[in-house]
This record gives structure tokens, C-alpha cells and sequence, in this order.
């Protein structure tokens, strides 16, 4: 249910309810029943009074508010509820009759009133639902609440991405992954600055419509709001010798190694004793918030930001060794997250990538499962680049697994009818994803002129994968050469420093090596296909030889060069790095257009003949004995577990996929796994853990997740109810699928029967993914 409350601070009404759902069951069983109660903490900014409200509404609850002008007067946040003098003793006694007393701002209450809530605490008749501001000076008797276990303490976490995009989708309208992006990163689940940003953005006019699409972007510098000004006066008015120098470096280049060349060293300590600067394990310096370079720059005179910043060909090098480090983890089969905040940086600045960038950008963030970014991306690469193939490939494959392409077969993108070209201005129609569809054989390589594609035997491509041949795993992604990359007439890389942008790590994601010249150049063993295939060309994978290496011919930026040492490589949260040997026996899957347009218009025997060279396709459309002999590693281990129906070995494959950043495809393993299971239990279990992947995989729908639904469907029921829930009347349906409008109508039929539907209108809602419930 969606609720509001009227915003004090304006006329406007506050964003609907969104997310936390979990918070949210957890507050109200502490105050029902015979709990006691719970203190929730937090950052300002967190959502702590919106959620407690929520928890409560509907219910008999007293409330009291701490204000700090009333810090010294004896229960004043009690005044509406006592009389005007009274004792400690009486107090207890008269708040004692209070069923539930919701407490906000607990850390400025009074010491009386401090005192009064731990005594309720103590005696346990008055259920307390308390909040309070972590980071704040409370009073002893607030804090003792939770370190005298007298009551459970939730810290709140940020919000997800995944719910920051549902509260944005909700309050603020359709926003594009790489806008939703930016803004989660930019706010750090502060929701009071996401909606000032996002007030602010849309009253000066910043966003601009997606073409042939219901959503906006944001690109362009940051608004600087007097609320923005407010909460960043710290920074903005520093006045120590050299401090505001030292922050506009940082924002224009960091990070920054820290020496007395680069840096003024005492202003350097100062920031940091004050929190706003950080320096890592390596000596690199950065600024403490995502928010403190882009105001930093948006505050900077044209002059000032002339001089401290880079220019474009000073930023190649780093725009370079991100691509490498992208396909490399491509490459290994390991799309855990990998740092690369240049592209993003040009991105959000509204500068434009490179299109070979955007498309190895597009299919990192497709196999991880971000399918939406993915198409952000591929349409950003179009932007400069209208006609570059692998970018409308990435565009075409991210939109037939997404709940888009319902919407796509619905207006008629018939992938053998529609043609149209793509206009200057980055805009891609239906159509034009259909038509890469059509001139995509299998192997998802599109060609120039439509036709067949070139064999890549033909290209120079390895006809057989070094770990297909059964060879040394570690020669499809080993560096091979070990010199430092120079610029140009042999000189030094430029450092992270020179970029002019928030410089890339051009170590490895997962505390991989950063990429050698050898790798740079993104051979085809490099960024192999699936296992059995030759790996794609520069031109299949989205990435060139000039795109991964150095202009002039000259390689990518080293560790050294790029301003971080190899060392500082280590995967996000000090993970680990997988075991190499392990990484190159798996080789990534790269799926064909032509099958995915097929299963989304629901003609899976279309998908499957169009799986060709894709094994791996066969094996997620659910027809692993087309894929018997023909993969390796964890992809091989799936197919076998699925063609033997082995559910515990499916959710083994899952696990494994999901550790390496597949989520999409984890996410499906565990669907097969719910239905391959005997056991109840572990069905359920599956079941929740492919429902929890598949909504962080930004509206993932493939016919294994359509399975967590309509599993009591046959396949041809499957099959008509997608096709009548993207809009498509009885008619449209069999015409497509070659079938008597009699005989939709009797399927459809028997399927209202099976899902409890009464008509065609429900049906949208019955194939959305059902909440998560605890396994």
C-alpha cells in the first residue's frame, strides 16, 4: 500500500513509501507481542523517522520529539503528555498506562527525559519504539538503552541500489540506469539529499528524455542548491593555508599519490583529521564523498577548472586501461564489480565515450546481470558512434532478456519485418533493435552488411580456445608481456594524476594484475567466447586494438603508470582473487541475439535452433543436451546438473555463478533448482534465492524466471501467457505462434484456471516475480 504524509518543508508531497521491507516487519514484531521494543540508528538522512512512521501507522501510539533548544528543560519533549510538574517517580507511573511510545530524535532529549525512557525501559510495561541519530552526542541514559541490552538496537543500512531505483521510479518518474547510478552513488543513502538533488535537477531543466523511451537522463555538472551549500559548508569554506587549493586538485584528478610534488602535504593531514580527505593502504589520495568532487567542480570558475583540468588526450590512457581491465575480467569468467570511474565520469559530465568503451562497458554490466545499464551504456556508445555493431548488438541482447521486450513484440518489433536506421542523436527505435536481431547469427556476431557473418577462423581467430584444446588454462589470460607501457616516443605512461578525471586502477578487478601490453590489446584469447568457439574479434567483442591500447600503437598504462600500484589491486572489500587456474577453464558465454528476440516473442523451439555456437543459451532456455561435451568450468557443472535434474548440484552451480558476478544466470540455475528439487524445502529455499538474484538483475525476464511463476503451466500455456501479458490480443498471438484463435483462447483458459485469474487484465501482474520469502 502506498501511503503519504505531508512534507513540513514544502508544499509538495513527500515520494511514496518504498523498500525496506525487511526493516520494516523486523519494527513492527518488536512492538507487538511481548517484545519490549527496539532503538533504531542511524546517519542523518537514512529514512529512520519514515520508517519508524510507517511501522506504526494504523496503531495507538504517543509520541515525543527531542529538539536541541530544549535540551535543558526537565521533560520537555514529554510536556504534551505530563503535567506541569512532576517527578521522575510520577512520570514512570503516569507513561507507564502508554501501550507504545515512539521517541524521535532520542539523542537530543533532556536528561529528565533520557532518565524517564530508560526507566519505562527498565520496567517493561510501555513498549518503546526509540530513534536516534548515530554519530550524535546522546544522553548516557539513551545509550545504555542498547549496550544494557535492554532493548535490540537496528542499525539502519543505506538503501540498496535496487530500492533506491524503485523509491526513484515511484517518486520522481522513469529514470535511466546510469542517472539512477549516479544519484545513489552521489546521495550514499542520504534520501533527504536524493530528493533535493533530484528536485533540483528537474527545476533547472537538466533532464532530457530518452529518445524512444519513457525515461530521463541527467548528464551535466551537479546543481549546487543552498540545502547542498548547507550540508557542505565544511567543505566549501575551508580557509587553511592551502586546504581549498588541495581539494580542487583532488577533485580534478584523484586519486592522488601523496608526495610534496603533487600535493601540499600539512593542508593534507588537516583534511584528513577532518574527515574529508582519504588516504588509502597505498598512499593514494581521494576525497572522503562521492558528492565532494562533482560540487567541487561545479563551484570552480571556468578559469580555475581550465587550468586544473586535463586535456582529452591526457584522459585516453586511463579511458584505455579501464576497457582492458573490463575485457580481462571478461576474459576470466570474474564480472565482480571492477572500478572504472572515468567512463563514468565522462558519462555524467555529458562528454561521450568512445563507442568501443561503451560496448565492452555494455557487456560487463549484461553479464553481471545489469541489463538495464547495459542498454544505458550501449546507447551511450551510439551517441558518438551510430552505426557501431557491437554497441546495437549489446542494446538488442540487454533488451530481449528484460521485461522491455514484452513491450517491444507487443508494438509490433517483429524481428523479421521491422528495418529502420538509427539517427544521429543516439536514438534507437524498436525496430532497429529487431534489425540487429536479424543480422546476428548465433555466435551474437553482427555484420556490416547484414549478411552472413565472416568465420573468425577467417578474422585470424583460434578456431578452438586454448582450455577447449585442453591446453594450459592460464594462456587465454596471462599476460605475456612483462614490460611497462610507455607513451608516446617511448615515454612514460601518463599517471592517474594526468587524466584530468577521477583516474581508473589499471590493476585487475579481485586483486588481479592490471593489464600488460599484451593484454591491452584485446587479442582474441583475451576475450574469448564460450567454450568451443573461437573468441570474438575487436570488432565482435566492442573493443579495438586502439581501443585497449595506447594511442599510436603504443600499449595501455601499467600499475606504475597509471598512478596505483599493482598491489592496490584487491577486489572490492579486500576479496580475494579467484584461483587463476580455476578462471581459465571457464570461458564467458556470449548470447545471440537472434535466440533471446526468440524466446521473448515465447517461440523457445525458434530460441533453441538459433543457439548455434552458443551452448550456454541452450542450457539457460532449458535444453542441456544441446550443449552435452561443449562447455567447461562452472557452465559445464550447470548443464550436467540440469540434464541429470539434480538439484542440489544446480544450487552448487548457482553459488558459483553468483560469486563470480553472473547473477542472471545464477538466478536462473537456482529457478531450475526449485523445480529439479524433491525436497520441499530445499525447492523453497532455491525458489528464494532465484526470486532475491533476479531483482537486483533490473527487470530480468528469461524463461527460467518465468518458471518461478507460471512453473503449473505447460510450456505452450508458458508460452501463449507471456505473449497475452505484453498486450498481444488472441489473434496477434496465432498469428505468431501459427496457431487457431480457438485454440489460444482454450489455452488461455485452462490457464486462468491454474493461476486463479479471472481475465486477460490480471495476467501482467501474475508474471511479475513474487516477493522474496524467507527460505
Amino acid at each position: 500500500m502506498t501511503t503519504f504524509e505531508r512534507d513540513a518543508t514544502s508544499l509538495r508531497l513527500p515520494w511514496p513509501f518504498t523498500g525496506r521491507q525487511d526493516e520494516l516487519e523486523l519494527i513492527r514484531g518488536s512492538v507487538a507481542g511481548g517484545r519490549h521494543g527496539i532503538v533504531v540508528t542511524g546517519p542523518a538522512g537514512r529514512g529512520k523517522t519514515r520508517l519508524v512512521t510507517e511501522a506504526v501507522r494504523g496503531t495507538d501510539c504517543a509520541r515525543a520529539t527531542g529538539t536541541p533548544e530544549t535540551r535543558d528543560l526537565p521533560f520537555a519533549a514529554f510536556a504534551h503528555l505530563l503535567p506541569d510538574t512532576v517527578s521522575l517517580h510520577r512520570a514512570v507511573q503516569l507513561l507507564s498506562g502508554v501501550r507504545l511510545l515512539l521517541l524521535d530524535d532520542a539523542h537530543l532529549l533532556d536528561d529528565a527525559s533520557a532518565a524517564l525512557v530508560h526507566q519505562l525501559a527498565v520496567h517493561g510495561r510501555t513498549r518503546l519504539l526509540v530513534v536516534a541519530t548515530e554519530g550524535a552526542r546522546a544522553p548516557g541514559a539513551i545509550t545504555r538503552l542498547w549496550t544494557g541490552e535492554l532493548l535490540p538496537r537496528l542499525d539502519l543500512e543505506p538503501l540498496p541500489r535496487e530500492e533506491t531505483a524503485q523509491l526513484l521510479a515511484a517518486g520522481a518518474g522513469g529514470l535511466e540506469a546510469l542517472t539512477v547510478n549516479r544519484l545513489h552513488r552521489l546521495c550514499q543513502g542520504d534520501l533527504r539529499l536524493l530528493r533535493e538533488l533530484v528536485g533540483a535537477v528537474r527545476e533547472q531543466g537538466l533532464l532530457s528524455r530518452v529518445p524512444d523511451s519513457g525515461e530521463w537522463e541527467w548528464r551535466g555538472p551537479v546543481p549546487v542548491t543552498a540545502t547542498v551549500r548547507e550540508r557542505l559548508a565544511d567543505l566549501l569554506d575551508r580557509t587553511g593555508p592551502g586546504e581549498r587549493a588541495t581539494l580542487d586538485r583532488l577533485a580534478f584528478g584523484e586519486p592522488l599519490p601523496v608526495d610534496a610534488d603533487t600535493l601540499d602535504l600539512d593542508a593534507l593531514e588537516v583534511l584528513e583529521a577532518d574527515g574529508l580527505v582519504h588516504i588509502d593502504d597505498h598512499g593514494t589520495a581521494s576525497l572522503a564523498h562521492p558528492l565532494h568532487g562533482p560540487v567541487l567542480r561545479s563551484v570552480a570558475g571556468r578559469l580555475r577548472a581550465r587550468r586544473l583540468a586535463r586535456t582529452p588526450s591526457d584522459r585516453t590512457a586511463a579511458l584505455e586501461t579501464e576497457t582492458a581491465n573490463l575485457a580481462r575480467a571478461i576474459a576470466e569468467t570474474d564480472v565482480r564489480a571492477v572500478p572504472a570511474p572515468v567512463g563514468e565520469w565522462l558519462v555524467t559530465e555529458g562528454i561521450g565515450i568512445p563507442a568501443p568503451h561503451a560496448a565492452v562497458r555494455a557487456r560487463f554490466a549484461r553479464l553481471r546481470g545489469q541489463l538495464r545499464e547495459a542498454a544505458s551504456w550501449a546507447r551511450e556508445g551510439l551517441r558518438t558512434t551510430p552505426e557501431d555493431h557491437p554497441c546495437h548488438l549489446e542494446l538488442a541482447l540487454s533488451t530481449a532478456q528484460s521485461g522491455d521486450a514484452g513491450r517491444v513484440v507487443a508494438e509490433g518489433g517483429d524481428v523479421q519485418r521491422v528495418a529502420a536506421r538509427v539517427g544521429g542523436s543516439g536514438s534507437v527505435n524498436r525496430g532497429d533493435l529487431a534489425r540487429v536481431a536479424t543480422q546476428a547469427d548465433g555466435s551474437g556476431v553482427v555484420t556490416a552488411d547484414g549478411g552472413d557473418p565472416e568465420p573468425a577462423v577467417a578474422r585470424g581467430g583460434d578456431p578452438e580456445p586454448a582450455v577447449a584444446r585442453g591446453g594450459d588454462p592460464e594462456t587465454a589470460v596471462t599476460p605475456t608481456g612483462g614490460q611497462p607501457s610507455a607513451g608516446p616516443a617511448g615515454r612514460p605512461g601518463p599517471s592517474a594524476a594526468d587524466s584530468g578525471a577521477p583516474a581508473a586502477s589499471s590493476a585487475g578487478p579481485a586483486g588481479r594484475p592490471g593489464p600488460s601490453a599484451a593484454d591491452s590489446g584485446a587479442p582474441a584469447a583475451s576475450v574469448a567466447g564460450s567454450a568451443g568457439r573461437p573468441g570474438p574479434s575487436a570488432a565482435d567483442s566492442g573493443t579495438s586494438a586502439a581501443s585497449a591500447a595506447g594511442s599510436a600503437g603504443r600499449p595501455g598504462p601499467s600499475a606504475a603508470d597509471s598512478g596505483t600500484s599493482a598491489d592496490s589491486a584487491a577486489g572490492p572489500a579486500g576479496r580475494p582473487a579467484l584461483p587463476a587456474a580455476d578462471s581459465g577453464t571457464l570461458t564467458p558465454p556470449s548470447a545471440g541475439a537472434a535466440t533471446w528476440w526468440a524466446a521473448a516473442r515465447g517461440d523457445l523451439g525458434a530460441a533453441l535452433d538459433a543457439v548455434g555456437a552458443e551452448p550456454y543459451d541452450a542450457v539457460r532456455l532449458g535444453a542441456p543436451e544441446r550443449a552435452a561435451g561443449r562447455l567447461t568450468g562452472v557452465f559445464a557443472a550447470h548443464a550436467d546438473a540440469l540434464a541429470q535434474g539434480d538439484g542440489p548440484a544446480l544450487d552448487r552451480a548457482a553459488r558459483t555463478l553468483e560469486e563470480r558476478g553472473f547473477l542472471l544466470f545464477a538466478a536462473e540455475a537456482y529457478a531450475q533448482a526449485a523445480q529439479a528439487h524433491r525436497d520441499p524445502g530445499a525447492a523453497r529455499t532455491s525458489r528464494t534465492r532465484s526470486v532475491a538474484l533476479a531483482r537486483r538483475c533490473q527487470g530480468a525476464r528469461t524463461p527460467a524466471l518465468a518458471g518461478l511463476v507460471l512453473g503449473e503451466l505447460t510450456a505452450r500455456q508458458r508460452q501463449i501467457v507471456t505473449l497475452a501479458a505484453a498486450g498481444l490480443t488472441n489473434r496477434q498471438i496465432a498469428e505468431k505462434l501459427t496457431l487457431s484463435v480457438r485454440t489460444v483462447g482454450n489455452h488461455l483458459y485452462g490457464a486462468y484456471t491454474r493461476l486463479g485469474a479471472s481475465d486477460r487484465d490480471a495476467l501482467p501482474c501474475l508474471v511479475e516475480l513474487p516477493e522474496a520469502q524467507p527460505a
